[in-house]
C-alpha cells in the first residue's frame, strides 16, 4: 500500500483534518494506497499558494517559462516506465498504451512552451491620427483544475502545460480514484529546477467537498473541468457567484454514419480500436453508429472479427490490448446499459461479460438496436459498440443530430463530396471523415448543447488561459 501526501507550496502535506482514503486496482479490486482527503481548508491553503506564486511565475519571462517546460517534458520522459505502471495500476490502462500516453504528455508541455512564445495580440485600427490601440495578452491568474478519471496522465498534461506555459498558477484536483496518478504527476514536476512553489499544487479528495471548494473559491479566477455534463452543471453552479471563467469538456454521444460505398476494413480499424482502446472510455469515441442497411450485416461481422482479437487481462501484461473499467461503480452502469438494450430488443452479437474480481467487462457488438433504445441515446463510455440499421428513406443528419450532445461526428464514405456536404448540417464541434486524428495542434472540445464550453489544444486552447486586454494610447 502506497501512502501519498499533496502537494502545496512545493511541500509534501496532509488533510489539515488528517482524513485520508483509499484508492483501488480496478484489475483486482484491492487497495493500492492511501491518500490525503482534502477538505476547504486545504483548498484554501493550496489557492493561497497559487496566489502568492502568481506575481513571481507571470512576471518571469517567456523564455523563462519555457525553460522549466522543457525540464518537465524531460522528467516526465525519465520516468515514464514508472508513470505508466502506475496508470495500469490505478487506472487499468495497458501498460503499452499508458506508455505512449507520458510520451504524449511530455510531448504536450514542449508545444505548449513553443505555443506560448508564438503567441500575440492584435493592432487595432482606429480613425484617431497618432493613437495606436491594441490587445494584450495576459494570463488569467489562479486557474482550478478538475481532471477526469478516464484519461489521468494526458488530462493532467493538457491542462497544466497550457496555463502554466502563459503564467498562470495551478490548483488541480485528480479525479479521487486515480488520486495516486495525480501526486506521481505532482512528484515529477517537483524536481524541475526553476518552477516557484505554489505554481503548481495538487490536492486529493472527493468533488463533491474538494472539487465544489476549489469552484467556488473567491479567489480562484477560472475554472477548468472535464468530466460528465452532470457533474459539470453543478460545477458551474458552484462557479457562478463569482462569475468565473470556465473551460468545460463535457459528455458526449458521437454519431457514427457508415454509407455503403464506405471503406469498410479502413472503418473498422480506426473505430473498432476507438471503441475498445481504454476499455471505451473516450469522451471522442463513437457512441452509436448508424450503418447503411446493404452493408449492415458485413460491418458487423468484421467488428465481431475485430473484438475477437481483443486480448484482455492484466494492463501490466505488455501484450495486453484492453485492461479494466476504472471503478465497480463505472462496471455496473456499463453493465446496465448492455442488459437494458437487450431487455429492448437489441441483440448481443459479441461479449457482454463482467467479471467478478477486477472490473472487466468483455468488448460488446450490440446489433438490431434501435435510435430510440436508451443506450443509443445516453453515454456508455465503455467496450460496447451500438449498432443502428438505416435505409436510404431515413433522415440520417437528423438521427444524428437527435442528441442533448454534440461533441463530434464520424463520416465514413468514398464520396468525399457526399461527406463535405455534411460538415455544416452536423451539429457538432468537430467532424472526422474517414479518419480520425487529435494532435496538439488541433483544438478540443466544444461549445454545442451539453457537450461543453470553450475548447482544449491547439492556439485556440491556448488562448483560453489568457484575458484579452484592450489597450489604447494617443502619443502626441
Amino acid at each position: 500500500m502506497q501512502q501519498r501526501e499533496m502537494y502545496i507550496n512545493g511541500q509534501w502535506v496532509g488533510a489539515i483534518s488528517g482524513r485520508t482514503f483509499d484508492t483501488l486496482n480496478p484489475s483486482t479490486a484491492e487497495p493500492l494506497g492511501t491518500v490525503p482527503y482534502a477538505e476547504a481548508a486545504d483548498v484554501d491553503a493550496a489557492v493561497r499558494a497559487a496566489r502568492a506564486a502568481f506575481p513571481v511565475w507571470s512576471g518571469m519571462t517567456q523564455g523563462e517559462r519555457n525553460k522549466v517546460l522543457y525540464r518537465i517534458a524531460a522528467l516526465i520522459r525519465e520516468h515514464a516506465d514508472e508513470m505508466a505502471t502506475l496508470e495500469g495500476l490505478e487506472h487499468g490502462t495497458p501498460y503499452k498504451d499508458a506508455f505512449g500516453v507520458c510520451m504524449g504528455a511530455a510531448e504536450k508541455f514542449e508545444w505548449s512552451a513553443n505555443a506560448a512564445a508564438a503567441l500575440k495580440g492584435d493592432e487595432l485600427p482606429v480613425p484617431n491620427a497618432n493613437t495606436l490601440s491594441f490587445i494584450k495578452r495576459e494570463p488569467v491568474g489562479v486557474i482550478g483544475f478538475i481532471t477526469p478519471w478516464n484519461l489521468p496522465t494526458i488530462m493532467t498534461a493538457v491542462k497544466l502545460a497550457p496555463a502554466i506555459a502563459l503564467g498562470n498558477c495551478a490548483v488541480l484536483k485528480p479525479p479521487s480514484i486515480n488520486s495516486l496518478i495525480g501526486l506521481k504527476f505532482a512528484e515529477v514536476i517537483s524536481k524541475a529546477e526553476g518552477l516557484p512553489n505554489g505554481v503548481v499544487n495538487v490536492i486529493t479528495g472527493s468533488g463533491s467537498v474538494a472539487g465544489n471548494a476549489l469552484a467556488s473559491h473567491p479567489d480562484v479566477d477560472m475554472i477548468g473541468f472535464t468530466g460528465s455534463s452532470e457533474t459539470g452543471k453543478s460545477i458551474l453552479a458552484a462557479a457562478a457567484p463569482t462569475v468565473k471563467k470556465t473551460v468545460m469538456e463535457l459528455g458526449g454521444n458521437n454519431p457514427v454514419i457508415i454509407y455503403p460505398d464506405a471503406d469498410l476494413d479502413a472503418a473498422i480499424k480506426v473505430l473498432a480500436w476507438r471503441q475498445f482502446n481504454n476499455s471505451g472510455q473516450h469522451c471522442s469515441g463513437p457512441g452509436r453508429y448508424y450503418v447503411h442497411e446493404r452493408v449492415y450485416d458485413a460491418f458487423a461481422a468484421k467488428f465481431k472479427v475485430y473484438a475477437e482479437s481483443l486480448k484482455i487481462g492484466d494492463p501490466s501484461d505488455k501484450s495486453v490490448d484492453m485492461g479494466p473499467l476504472v471503478s465497480r461503480e463505472h462496471q455496473q452502469k456499463v453493465s446496465g446499459y448492455i442488459q437494458g438494450a437487450i431487455d429492448d430488443g437489441a441483440t448481443l452479437l459479441f461479449g457482454g461479460e463482467a467479471s467478478e474480481n477486477g472490473f472487466f467487462i468483455t468488448p460488446t457488438i450490440l446489433t438490431n438496436c434501435r435510435h430510440d433504445m436508451t443506450a443509443a441515446r445516453e453515454e456508455i463510455f465503455g467496450p460496447v459498440a451500438v449498432l443502428i440499421p438505416f435505409t436510404d428513406a431515413d433522415d440520417i443528419v437528423a438521427l444524428a443530430n437527435d442528441s442533448n450532445y454534440g461533441l463530434c461526428a464520424h463520416v465514413w464514405t468514398r464520396d468525399i463530396g457526399a461527406g463535405m456536404k455534411l460538415i455544416g448540417k452536423l451539429h457538432v464541434g468537430a467532424v472526422f471523415i474517414n479518419c480520425q486524428m487529435l494532435t496538439n495542434e488541433q483544438p478540443w472540445g466544444t461549445s454545442i448543447r451539453e457537450s461543453g464550453i470553450g475548447k482544449e489544444g491547439g492556439t485556440y486552447g491556448l488562448l483560453e488561459f489568457t484575458d484579452a486586454k484592450l489597450v489604447c494610447v494617443n502619443y502626441n
